[in-house]
């Protein structure tokens, strides 16, 4: 019960965050509503993925909850990633939920996670592989390039094979 509570307190930090962003950028590529939305399914579908690879799922699903900080400071797609390191390292030690060591595991996570066509750690395949699927089910699917759609493809063919 304890790693589902640490994945509880970051995602009321999380959304905590997205209400002090109100009307801080006036055009933003997502509403701060989606960004709640896929903050808690995106954690979701990570935790599940995390079990399924033998990883640690309350880190994944902290690192795709917070993945997208970066859009939600900014407000814009282009370059959030990036964008969303040095955010995420200051919530995150803030919330004293983490070690260092973590710290930087999620802050990794949510810098290369729109690097969809490298392969880094099983932590940021997770967040990146969460992220697709959630946002494909919400009806995003022709937001994506044909690489990234293909990481949806090869979920959904697994997925299929164990029926």
């Amino acid at each position: 019960m304890e790693n589902n509570s640490r994945l509880l307190k970051l995602q009321n930090l999380i959304l905590e965050y997205i209400d002090q962003q109100k009307g801080k950028v006036a055009d933003r590529d997502e509403t701060l509503n989606w960004e709640r939305i896929h903050m808690a399914s995106a954690g979701q579908l990570a935790w599940a993925m995390a079990l399924e690879r033998g990883a640690d799922p309350d880190l994944a699903a902290c690192a795709a909850s917070i993945h997208d900080i970066g859009r939600i400071t900014t407000g814009r797609k282009a370059g959030h990633a990036e964008a969303g390191y040095e955010p995420a390292k200051r919530l995150l030690a803030a919330s004293c939920l983490f070690t260092e060591e973590e710290v930087e595991i999620l802050a990794q996570a949510v810098k290369n996670h729109s690097s969809k066509d490298v392969i880094g750690t099983v932590i940021e395949e997770i967040v990146k592989d969460a992220d697709v699927v959630d946002c494909c089910q919400h009806g995003f699917m022709s937001y994506y390039k044909p690489e990234v759609m293909e990481r949806f493809y090869q979920w959904e063919a697994k997925c299929r094979g164990r029926e």
